[in-house]
């Protein structure tokens, strides 16, 4: 499956090399063989949160969640799984390292709310309704992994990933449940005049008529991967996806390199454009991943590229580090939203939805 490449040292350990030898050791294990439970994880305090989330607004159905390789809730099951490094310390670490970032408790009830919505769309088969196909559109529409946006609309509520409610009507309802659910949102006051509202409204109007119902049917069980099953290795897990940013020569993007930073004769004393890279890199690939809706794995392609471009042409940092690090970031998410909407990029789906994964 390829290898694991590289990375900046972790900034949660103190002692890089026992945090090398621990890393490594890690990586070679297989996922299924860790012992990974939620029980007294912070993943089952965020459950418990969601639950009393899910009381609070007097809904009686509480989806069961389980460990699995990515947030998402399977095509048509009312399950939700919850990506397996949350429950491990060192296996955060790795993520952080790999994913350029770690959900905090807030970004996580945010993945969990949504979720949840469908979770709840499944369970009570509300896609089946004429008047949930009315507010939210057919149920039946191709589900795309890459889907056009349009950052003005003001049909759609925000809540995750930018412009997600956009990409299908399963995930719109999701949305929108999400932002019902949030605990102290005023969310008639927040979408007032906006024709979210009216989707906010029917939600409203959907979950007072279910209250304490039960499912029509049990939860079954899911085709999807939950921990047990992974018997790969967490190397395996992370190991580089197909899905890169196409480049055919090398050379593609020597030019803007040279335009974003200095060569090494006009700032003989700046900072090295590679280290330069290294040092923001999770916050360049978090941030472009976050506003393109792309996977981590792409915008790294990337990134990587332009690190050994520069480390080869010599470039610095010349300048102001703030604009440099804001032309760098905005340079990559014009090259990765080209590539999505020009289909140049393929990614295979995984039949999950809602798999909003953290970035």
């Amino acid at each position: 499956m390829g290898s694991v490449r590289a990375l900046p040292r972790s900034p949660y350990v103190s002692d890089p090399t026992a945090w090398e030898h621990e890393r490594s050791a890690l990586l070679g294990r297989k996922i299924s063989e860790l012992g990974l439970t939620m029980r007294g994880s912070r993943v089952e305090r965020l459950v418990e949160e969601l639950y009393s989330e899910l009381a609070t607004r007097s809904i009686a159905f509480r989806p069961p969640v389980y460990l699995s390789d990515q947030w998402g809730c399977p095509d048509g099951t009312p399950l939700i799984g919850v990506p397996f490094y949350l429950v491990d310390a060192q296996l955060e670490r790795i993520e952080a390292e790999m994913s350029a970032g770690i959900e905090d408790d807030a970004e996580a009830m945010r993945y969990l709310r949504h979720e949840c919505g469908h979770a709840i769309n499944y369970a009570f088969r509300l896609y089946d309704r004429p008047d949930w196909g009315a507010t939210f559109g057919p149920y039946s529409r191709p589900y795309r992994e890459r889907y056009r946006t349009d950052p003005f609309s003001r049909e759609y509520v925000r809540h995750i990933l930018g412009w997600y409610a956009q990409k299908h009507p399963d995930e719109d309802f999701a949305e929108t449940f999400a932002v019902w659910l949030t605990p102290e949102l005023d969310w008639r006051s927040e979408y007032a005049g906006w024709p979210a509202l009216a989707k906010l409204e029917y939600v409203d109007r959907m979950m007072r008529e279910l209250g304490q119902q039960a499912p029509a049917a049990p939860p079954v069980t899911s085709d999807d991967l939950p921990v047990e099953a992974m018997h790969y290795t967490v190397a395996e897990h992370y190991a580089e996806s197909a899905d890169r940013v196409p480049i055919a020569d090398e050379r593609q993007f020597d030019g803007d390199l040279r335009g974003i930073f200095t060569s090494a004769s006009e700032a003989p004393g700046g900072e090295q454009a590679k280290w330069f890279i290294q040092r923001h890199y999770r916050e360049i690939v978090s941030r472009i991943a976050y506003w393109t809706s792309e996977s981590p794995s792409v915008v790294r392609s990337l990134i990587d590229h332009l690190a050994r471009r520069a480390d080869a042409l010599d470039v610095r940092v010349g300048g102001l580090e703030a604009a440099t690090l804001i032309e760098l970031t905005a340079f990559g998410t014009a090259v990765v939203m080209n590539h999505r909407y020009t289909n140049t990029l393929r990614r295979t789906s995984k039949g999950t939805r809602g798999a909003a994964g953290p970035i």
